[in-house]
């Protein structure tokens, strides 16, 4: 029997990595030595760097940029093979990265990020993944082409910084300067949101008061954001509200889109192929999965959804072993797990479950084995 352990980590109690020694634990408790391996994964947001680079045996670069309110930092990419590159977002532009009395998306900019694609270029990388969740920004991408040579001026023909607040000041737009490095890059979008870029479901609307705009913010940045959109059209010949996913990370997807025909991609879906995910299908008779929390949004563009859709092409069973279940976690059986156990086993509080995460989850996975070894053993 060989088993093959994908999980994603456990926000703020287990990684992806500590996950799968638990299974190979519980495995050989309850079957005897058998065939494991174990292959950590996330969903394109956090831990995709970690999860790429051990899977591929890669490299982590580190580089010296600007942080969302352009002071300067030092962030991580990752690189493997001869020409392939990782790099999350967040780690240069992240809203993590500055403290929450300073946040405000009008004051804010992605030129780090550009900065971490340009550095990557300059060491010759040109296939180029960018995981975009987790930003702190609102400025349509400006700042990150920026970074690139992309050029933004006012009506006096003075460039722009690239902060939000800039956005409504863009009257014209100047790739003349863009690095010629990019020009024969490949640039992959990691991305599951189909957000446009402006409108009531735009960038602005849906995201920008989770990174510190309120009311009188979000409709100056919606203001200028229809500006950039009308001025991306004007010189680029592309409306941004009619492709899906413009809109994430504050309008970077666009920027990343329109100036350097950036490919959008579900961010599992792109993690599952730079992992080379089904070359480690061969054999295998039982895959276990899992999250923190399963329900209705793990269905979307989450872990569990992208490995269990790509084991039922193969005829591969999936058992999902999670934190817990919230609203509509067995949907998640549509897309081929067979079904779902959890780390609770009484009442208890978030915090405890946390604290005690590590033994909750071996626990929990020997009562899974268990339950497998019975019905291997029913005639």
């Amino acid at each position: 029997m060989k088993l093959l352990f994908v999980s994603d980590s456990f926000k703020g109690s287990l990684s992806s990595h500590q996950t799968i020694n638990l299974l190979t634990k519980a495995a050989n408790e309850v079957f005897g030595p058998c065939q494991t391996e174990g292959l950590p994964v996330a969903d394109g947001g956090e831990g995709t760097l970690e999860a790429i680079i051990d899977s591929r045996n890669g490299q982590i670069i580190e580089a010296t940029v600007y942080n969302p309110l352009m002071e300067e930092i030092k962030a991580s990419y990752g690189i493997f093979d001869d020409n392939k590159a990782i790099i999350q977002m967040a780690s240069a532009s992240g809203l993590t990265l500055i403290p929450k009395e300073r946040q405000n998306p009008l004051f804010t900019s992605s030129f780090g990020t550009g900065q971490l694609i340009l550095d990557a270029l300059k060491k010759g990388y040109k296939d180029i993944s960018i995981a975009i969740g987790g930003s702190a920004t609102n400025d349509g991408g400006m700042g990150c082409a920026r970074a690139l040579g992309v050029r933004f001026l006012d009506p006096e023909d003075k460039e722009l910084m690239g902060y939000g607040y800039d956005l409504e000041k863009v009257n014209s737009i100047d790739i003349s300067n863009m690095t010629p490095l990019i020009k024969d890059a490949k640039i992959t979008v990691m991305c599951d949101v189909t957000n446009p870029l402006c409108g009531p479901n735009g960038a602005t609307y849906t995201f920008s008061s989770q990174k510190g705009a309120d009311n009188e913010s979000m409709e100056k940045l919606e203001k200028g954001m229809c500006i950039y959109r009308d001025k991306i059209m004007e010189y680029m010949g592309i409306n941004c509200d009619d492709i899906p996913g413009t809109g994430a990370a504050g309008g970077l997807g666009a920027a990343l889109k329109v100036f350097f025909n950036g490919q959008m991609k579900s961010g599992i879906e792109r993690v599952l192929d730079l992992i080379e995910f089904d070359k480690h299908l061969t054999d295998v008779d039982l895959i276990v999965t899992g999250e923190g929390c399963t329900d209705w949004q793990s269905c979307y563009g989450k872990v569990m959804q992208g490995v269990g859709l790509r084991a039922k092409e193969k005829g591969i069973p999936v058992i999902g072993l999670s934190g817990s279940m919230g609203k509509g976690a067995m949907d998640i059986c549509k897309y081929g797990l067979e079904s779902l156990m959890t780390l609770v086993n009484a009442p208890m509080t978030i915090n405890y479950a946390i604290e005690n995460a590590e033994k909750l989850y071996y626990e929990a996975a020997v009562r899974m084995f268990r339950f497998i070894k019975v019905g291997m053993d029913i005639k």
